[in-house]
């Protein structure tokens, strides 16, 4: 008896070791998820500009010049990088965009942009 005792033990602190250390410490910051950055493609022109002028602004007609909307314009670095934070944080909530969704790739892409300092680069 005590050896099955000692063997579930022995088991269930394995079990909590394997689950513990198979966290990912890279908190995205934004609804509770946790993102890792790893093999991410995150940089501004060749990612983040493509993503928001489709998703959110020229295409959606949402955020293009001479929107209206509680976001405002998203059209350049300095308008996207200025609310790099709410961007990430709707998104990673899944509030924007309005129209259509984001693939956990692409959100990925705008949380490791805006967590790598939202560069122009």
């Amino acid at each position: 008896m005590q050896i099955i005792i000692r063997a579930c033990a022995v088991m269930l602190t394995l079990a909590v070791t394997v689950v513990a250390c198979s966290k990912s410490n890279n908190s995205s910051g934004g609804g509770g998820s946790v993102n890792s950055c790893d093999g991410v493609s995150a940089k501004f022109s060749a990612n983040v500009l493509p993503l928001i002028q489709t998703k959110c602004a020229i295409n959606s007609g949402c955020h293009a010049s001479g929107s209206v909307n509680t976001g405002g314009v998203l059209t350049t670095h300095a308008q996207i990088s200025a609310k790099a934070a709410a961007i990430k944080s709707a998104v990673n909530a899944g509030t924007m965009p309005q129209t259509g969704s984001l693939t956990s790739a692409e959100k990925a892409i705008i949380a490791c942009w805006v967590d790598g300092g939202a560069l122009n680069n």
